[in-house]
């Protein structure tokens, strides 16, 4: 079953499933009780592209903060709970737009319907959350081992007991830090669910090994038209999260919008400091609303040839750069004055648009 086809749920002010575009999340990793830094994280977060943002609640405090911390941001509050049911109902009175829980680690079957009952009260959605290092014995030697198959039964037997109470605002996450498992997985729910699923590969690593394994992984469950929401879990600041989602959204022409960055590799020809100078371009680039593709080419020789699928780029060389249009050389500048020239470039071509 395809994105278009899913369950439509709503999030706060946001709607995902029914063929809505697929929306960013991050987690914070400040202490929820600490309002201050977490509205801050959250705030920047949102800056950078975050649409819904999750915020551990271990405890009874966390889920008072969650009052203020919903009055100060613009984006749609999830509560992440573990094991106390109790905090589950708290997180939800405390204004918390969806909650998400592992029915099969919330406890009694009372304990769940207590949960399910405060969520159906607000028409709060439940985001079922299963993952590869929580499957349950039964469906580990079911399976002979932890796989794809184990996982989808398990998910799909914690939204069955959610239905059998009558409540089917949910959303299924199914998470395994096995990149290939968590695609098959997913292919195989797709199947045989109606709800939307949010995507990512979970404990994925640090900035290097997390990115690859989360753009494999998210890239090949997305390719295929699965997947509503998506999170990449990396090991470091939850703003590079935003910036990888990003990235592998557009490059797989599922969103639109912001400048894309497109470098060449350093090799002998290159007579500057290239590397610096493509991060500090994307860096540059943030905060200007353009749909374009800017190329950072490391010599003059082949820059204009090889930036031409690009609207405007840069090469540089000994003492000189040159600004690029569409593989046209279109301006000569000292070097050091490389950067502010492709940046009034760029406000200019955004005034103008």
């Amino acid at each position: 079953m395809g994105r278009k086809d899913t369950k439509e749920i709503r999030i706060g002010n946001k709607v995902i499933g029914g063929g809505n575009p697929i929306l960013i999340q991050s987690m914070t990793n400040t202490k929820t009780e600490d309002t201050a830094a977490t509205v801050s994280q959250i705030k920047a977060l949102q800056n950078a592209g975050c649409d819904i943002i999750r915020c551990a609640v271990p405890t009874m405090e966390a889920a008072r903060a969650l009052a203020e911390i919903k009055k100060q941001i613009d984006i749609p509050l999830v509560a992440d709970i573990h094991f106390d049911y109790r905090l589950a109902i708290a997180a939800m009175e405390y204004g918390a737009d969806k909650i998400r829980i592992n029915p099969g680690n919330i406890g009694a079957k009372d304990r769940l319907e207590a949960v399910v009952k405060e969520a159906k009260s607000k028409n709060i959605p439940i985001r079922v959350g299963v993952n590869s290092g929580s499957l349950e014995k039964e469906l580990v030697e079911k399976y002979h081992g932890v796989t794809a198959e184990g996982l989808v039964e398990s998910a799909l037997d914690k939204v069955k007991m959610i239905e059998d109470m009558d409540y089917d605002n949910l959303v299924i996450s199914i998470k395994s830090s096995d990149v290939l498992m968590c695609v098959r997985a997913h292919e195989l729910i797709a199947k045989k669910t109606p709800y939307p699923l949010h995507v990512g590969i979970t404990e994925a690593g640090t900035i290097i090994s997390g990115n690859i394994k989360s753009s494999i992984g998210l890239g090949l469950i997305l390719h295929q038209g699965i997947g509503d929401t998506i999170r990449v879990s990396l090991t470091g600041d939850p703003l590079e999260e935003i910036k990888s989602a990003k990235l592998i959204l557009k490059t797989l022409g599922l969103r639109k919008g912001g400048i894309e960055v497109v470098s060449c590799p350093t090799c002998g020809r290159t007579k500057i400091n290239l590397i610096e100078l493509a991060n500090q371009v994307e860096n540059m680039v943030a905060d200007i609303p353009l749909d374009i593709k800017v190329a950072v080419m490391g010599c003059v020789v082949n820059g204009p040839g090889e930036a031409k699928e690009a609207d405007i780029g840069i090469a540089g060389g000994i003492g000189e750069g040159l600004i690029i249009k569409r593989g046209e050389v279109y301006k000569k500048v000292p070097e050091e004055q490389l950067l502010p020239a492709l940046r009034e470039e760029l406000l200019h071509w955004s005034e103008n648009e």
